[in-house]
């Protein structure tokens, strides 16, 4: 095989695994905008139809941690072409749903089909492309996995609002298809046939941990948190998870992730890095727009578009990463889009009712840069001292934390906001007492038109007490990115472990 040939083969199998990954990437919200249409063409109320979401989330949790360790006995290319097939399969299915349970079942399916292909592209692609070439590779499929979830709603939307919601899983047929089409041609095969033991115990418990802390995050906040039991028992599961998961893993013959994995200095560090810094961003990112909405009057669409210079800066800096770390250094690259991401906090932790909308695109806008010039050089970080044969189980267990940190953060952020307004409003209140002048002027007011005004006082109050919960959230995610700075010394680029790259098959 010609070099031309080797490049267009590698080529197509990079936009096989790429369309794969927008596929499942766009999915995590393209059905978030659809919920309201889905709801009145299933007979299900409101409470019944977030089942819907929980029920993918929870089956991404299980297969995840499971996808590594089955794509190293069925082989990587066999277990990816299985997951694109049968996503598509059940995106069908999901879109011919007639009753909520039918709709339930498949969105459970499909969140088991999903789980596994972005690890999986991620380690494919890395083996794929010399390491020369690794930052380049990594950056367009960074792009792809930040922006497909931005794009998600709008595209939804529009199939919702033009079709129906059914497009809004049958927009997946055809980039399966594609993305099937491609990989099958063009991906090297690998044999399989090289799993450890399987470890039912440390697989359990790691599944216990992610449901039940997935769980936890996405009812915590209909069950008003820990006044509920239902909350403090996913809280027992989760920890009792993780504690067996660790010590399985530092004691059994055969752990379900090989202890090398947590020996690498880089991986372990990159590994805290990036669950602390998806737990920052993704908590910023979903009290934005409830902020505009609730605080500003800002309409959900108006919310969106001044959320779009974020996914730009994202973008772009990720266009930038590759040769800002040629030049100057991994580890100086991460430290700037760090600094960006703390500047960018420190601003959003001074919002108020008064401001207009330049503040919020001008800090989305520097935090999206400051994300995309960090995920690059960190993704090239945290592979490179590990052994190749550890790249897929890497970027599975990396992956799913992340996306536990995400998750976890969004909730954290919420319930924080939560919590300090309340506190905030009960102290505003207190010094509202009759004795000051100006509540003496107003209360015969207060009390005109049915108290209409005094209603209309402890509305201010409560808009006001919201504006300072909102300030103290963005103001613990500025103090926890301040914290992960340490971690950047910790991590040391280092060129990877002798490895061959998988040939090209010559047939």
């Amino acid at each position: 095989m010609s070099s031309a040939q080797g490049l267009a083969t590698r080529l197509v199998a990079t936009g096989g695994l790429i369309l794969a990954t927008l596929m499942v990437t766009i999915d995590i919200t393209i059905a978030n905008v659809a919920l309201p249409h889905m709801q009145g063409s299933l007979s299900a109320s409101q409470d019944q139809m977030t089942w819907v979401l929980t029920s993918y989330i929870v089956a991404t949790a299980i297969m995840t941690p499971l996808s590594g360790w089955l794509s190293m006995k069925i082989g990587r290319k066999r277990l990816f072409l299985i997951s694109v097939a049968s996503f598509v399969a059940m995106s069908v299915l999901c879109g011919m749903a007639t009753s909520l349970p039918e709709m339930v079942v498949f969105r459970l399916l499909q969140g088991f089909a999903g789980a596994s292909m972005m690890p999986l592209s991620q380690a494919a692609l890395l083996d794929l492309w010399p390491p020369r070439l690794t930052a380049q590779v990594m950056a367009a499929w960074s792009i792809v996995v930040t922006a497909a979830p931005i794009m998600g709603p709008t595209l939804g939307g529009w199939l919702t609002e033009t079709y129906s919601w059914r497009w809004v899983f049958y927009v997946n047929v055809p980039l399966g298809v594609l993305g099937f089409a491609a990989v099958y041609l063009a991906l090297p095969r690998d044999p399989g046939g090289l799993a450890r033991p399987f470890d039912a115990l440390g697989f359990s418990a790691l599944v216990l941990f992610a449901v039940a802390l997935q769980l936890l995050v996405d009812r915590g906040p209909t069950l008003d948190w820990f006044d509920s039991r239902e909350v403090w028992t996913y809280v027992i599961v989760a920890l009792g998870g993780a504690y067996v998961f660790v010590m399985q893993t530092l004691t059994a013959e055969h752990p379900f992730f090989p202890r090398d994995l947590f020996a690498d200095r880089n991986f372990s560090t990159c590994l805290i890095f990036g669950v602390l810094l998806a737990a920052v961003l993704f908590g910023s990112v979903a009290v934005v727009p409830i902020f505009m909405q609730q605080l500003l009057g800002y309409s959900a669409l108006q919310a969106g578009v001044a959320g779009m210079p974020r996914g730009v800066g994202s973008v772009l800096a990720f266009a930038v990463a590759p040769w800002a770390a040629a030049r100057l250094g991994a580890r100086p690259t991460i430290l700037i889009g760090l600094l960006m991401n703390v500047v960018a906090l420190w601003q959003m932790g001074h919002f108020d009712l008064a401001m207009t909308i330049e503040p919020i695109q001008s800090t989305g806008f520097l935090q999206g840069f400051g994300q995309g010039l960090m995920f690059n050089p960190m993704s090239v970080i945290t592979f490179a001292t590990l052994a190749p044969i550890h790249r897929t189980e890497a970027a599975v267990f990396s992956g799913m934390l992340r996306n536990l940190g995400g998750s976890l953060g969004i909730a954290l952020s919420g319930a924080f906001e939560i919590r300090r307004s309340a506190a905030a409003h009960e102290q505003l209140a207190s010094h509202i007492v009759a004795s000051d002048p100006v509540i003496r002027w107003a209360l015969p007011r207060m009390f005109d038109d049915a108290g209409a005004g005094l209603a209309a006082l402890n509305g201010e109050v409560t808009r006001q007490a919201a504006m300072i919960g909102y300030d103290a959230a963005f103001g613990w995610m500025f103090f926890a990115s301040i914290a992960l700075l340490p971690l950047l010394l910790l991590m040391r680029p280092a060129k990877p472990r002798p490895g061959q790259v998988i040939e090209l098959p010559r047939e």
